[in-house]
């Protein structure tokens, strides 16, 4: 059974993590020390450790925190009228510099870490990442992809996403940059059509 100490550290470090989450999404994980992070969070670095074992569990909890807040956010998107519409309200609402944005941005810093083989970046990326797919895909459902289709139409539009955010702040306001996201609009759109088309 739980007692009202143990309820009272649980509900202290989720505190922390949303408040180390913001400092994250806001300052980047490149850098992160934890006595300059307790500090800004106003209290110390032997606080921090008394509630997180450590460095890595503390980065781990914040990356799962972020990513819990941008699976949210898709999922409370709007229901578009077609899949190619959704895949441009996805996008605009992953730009528009609010906190889908600021959460993609921390998702791929720690995705470059995790590809050399950091952790806790690796592990958490993978299993975060499965999380982001099944809320794609399930945006996609909503919006008229078939379910079966959905898995694959989400691995596109992710790994795509995931270069254009890499190229934002040099192509940010191109037409580049429009073309490419109504080209890939229309890739993940033919995909879903597709599976219209043999039903």
């Amino acid at each position: 059974m739980e007692t009202a100490t143990t309820a009272r550290e649980g509900d202290r470090r989720g505190q922390l993590a949303e408040a180390a989450t913001d400092h994250v999404l806001a300052h980047g994980l490149i850098g992160l020390s934890l006595r300059p992070l307790a500090a800004a969070l106003g209290t110390s670095d032997r606080m921090l450790l008394y509630h997180f074992s450590g460095k890595d569990d503390l980065v781990a909890t914040v990356l799962h925190t972020s990513n819990e807040r941008s699976v949210g956010l898709v999922r409370s998107l709007p229901a578009a009228p077609s899949v190619r519409e959704t895949v441009i309200a996805l996008w605009e609402a992953s730009t528009t510099q609010g906190q889908l944005e600021s959460c993609q941005r921390l998702y791929v810093e720690a995705a470059a870490l995790g590809l050399l083989g950091k952790e806790p970046y690796a592990s958490v990326v993978g299993e975060s990442n499965r999380t982001w797919l099944r809320a794609l895909a399930d945006l996609l459902v909503r919006a008229g992809c078939s379910p079966e289709l959905a898995p694959r139409a989400a691995n596109l539009l992710d790994a795509a996403l995931m270069g254009l955010q890499l190229d934002l702040p040099l192509d940010r306001g191109t037409a580049t940059l429009e073309q490419s996201v109504a080209d890939l609009a229309d890739a993940v759109g033919a995909i879903a059509a597709a599976g219209q088309g043999s039903r």
